[in-house]
């Protein structure tokens, strides 16, 4: 994977410095980082110790092409109102979950051999993604550029397409057999031979932001981000029971990552 990450990034400069040649965009880059709730087939649904519980890290480098700025002479665009509201945001993110069951079906009151079998299993999600997404400011970006302490909220809309490395197991023993596996996960899926995989693989997720910047000085901005992260699959944390039958768990996997980051403004 690390290779792909490294090959990704030189394209992406390679990119970036073109861009800048030809159209005269003006760049930045920055670092994210914050916590992550994992809403996934782990625990119980609308649980306040399932959504404290499965949670994690994730951290970013992310990049904006501002349309407001040209770099090639250090001055503002032709002002429109695309320049002067839109940013166009690329990332390459990366972010991993420990996932247990919380809630109702392992309170320390059930004593039956499932809420054991349930209370023994671990799971944990490894989740590298790349992609880009449209930010809009409803204020004045170049306002906002003008004035130091000043506040530029945002929002907005993309996409990404991630590689995901989920493992699943037991502190009983190998998974898989009536003693250590909850029956609802030796069910078997469509394309799999019971409701839970430890696996690596690939998936396009949809995200969306509500956040807002800090204009610390004329080349640097704090920023802080609330993001939504929809995937187009139910493996992404290692399990799927059968959602024919257990319509409870028929939902994709998704999270929410609040991050805080840091943006310089290159010249």
């Amino acid at each position: 994977m690390l290779k792909y990450i490294t090959l990704t990034l030189f394209v992406f400069l390679g990119f970036s410095n073109k861009t800048n040649a030809q159209f005269g965009f003006s760049h930045e880059v920055g670092i994210i980082v914050g916590p992550v709730a994992f809403q996934s087939d782990y625990g119980e649904r609308y649980n306040l110790d399932t959504n404290a519980g499965n949670t994690g890290i994730g951290i970013g480098i992310i990049h904006y092409i501002n349309f407001s700025y040209k770099a090639e002479c250090n001055c503002y665009a032709p002002e429109t109102y695309f320049n002067d509201h839109f940013k166009l945001r690329s990332e390459l993110s990366y972010n991993k979950t420990n996932l247990e069951h919380f809630g109702e079906w392992v309170a320390p009151d059930k004593t039956s051999l499932g809420a054991d079998q349930l209370r023994a299993m671990r799971g944990s999600t490894a989740v590298t993604n790349i992609g880009m997404q449209l930010e809009y400011f409803p204020l004045s970006i170049r306002d906002f550029t003008a004035r130091i302490g000043s506040l530029g909220p945002f929002i907005s809309l993309g996409g990404q397409f991630s590689q995901y490395d989920a493992k699943a197991s037991s502190t009983m023993g190998p998974l898989g057999t009536p003693l250590t596996t909850f029956p609802k996960y030796l069910t078997p899926t469509d394309d799999r031979p019971y409701g839970f995989s430890t696996e690596t693989g690939t998936v396009w997720s949809v995200i969306s932001s509500v956040g807002t910047r800090y204009k610390l000085t004329p080349l640097q901005d704090l920023m802080v981000d609330l993001r939504f992260q929809y995937y187009f699959s139910n493996w992404v944390d290692g399990l799927n029971p059968n959602p024919a039958i257990y319509k409870e768990n028929k939902a994709n996997d998704w999270l929410v990552w609040f991050n805080v980051g840091y943006i310089y403004y290159l010249q």
